[in-house]
């Protein structure tokens, strides 16, 4: 005797299976052939969908570029790279606040003098991972200093209206970030 329980199965395949417990075998089989190219049809469909939501590095930093908050990442790392105070400030929210394993929510003008000047040391980032939700980011960068050295960030964003209202970046001990003396 096959016992069909409610709550395990869906309502769709509960009514498929018992609807085919009274067929004959050439029916069972025209069932089972149909069910089958649904199934491998909706597959196909969801790979496919999964496909198009992977980007290339390059590909990320062009859809980024859609969102005002998007927007404000590149501009932070690229402001950097430029040694453009005058395009990171546009970004920046008033109240705006700096944390890192070696400074603790300073402020705007903080940030300026103690952390700015690390631009002239910096060549390039790689945005290596970028997640974005709403008003809350996470970025994993990799990035070179002028001599070469390679330092990798984990940074987490928070923004207001398109713009930064907090930065955190963290990086561990040992790390060649340039102001580290490593």
């Amino acid at each position: 005797m096959i016992l069909v329980r409610s709550h395990a199965l869906t309502p769709f395949l509960r009514e498929a299976f018992c609807s085919m417990l009274s067929l004959t075998p050439k029916q069972k089989i025209m069932k089972l052939t149909n069910l089958f190219g649904k199934v491998l049809f909706v597959w196909v469909i969801l790979s496919c969908q999964a496909g198009f939501a992977q980007t290339s590095s390059s590909g990320q930093a062009t859809a980024l570029q859609n969102g005002p908050n998007g927007k404000a990442i590149m501009a932070y790392y690229t402001a950097f790279e430029k040694k453009d105070w005058n395009l990171i400030q546009q970004f920046l929210a008033d109240g705006f606040t700096f944390s890192s394993p070696l400074d603790d929510h300073i402020n705007l003008k903080t940030f300026k003098d103690k952390c700015w000047p690390n631009c002239y040391k910096i060549k390039k980032f790689d945005l290596t991972k970028v997640v974005v939700n709403g008003d809350d980011a996470f970025v994993i960068t990799n990035g070179w200093t002028t001599d070469g050295k390679l330092f990798r960030n984990s940074d987490y964003f928070k923004f207001k209206d398109g713009k930064i209202t907090a930065y955190e970046c963290f990086f561990g001990p040992g790390i060649n970030y340039p102001n580290s003396g490593k």
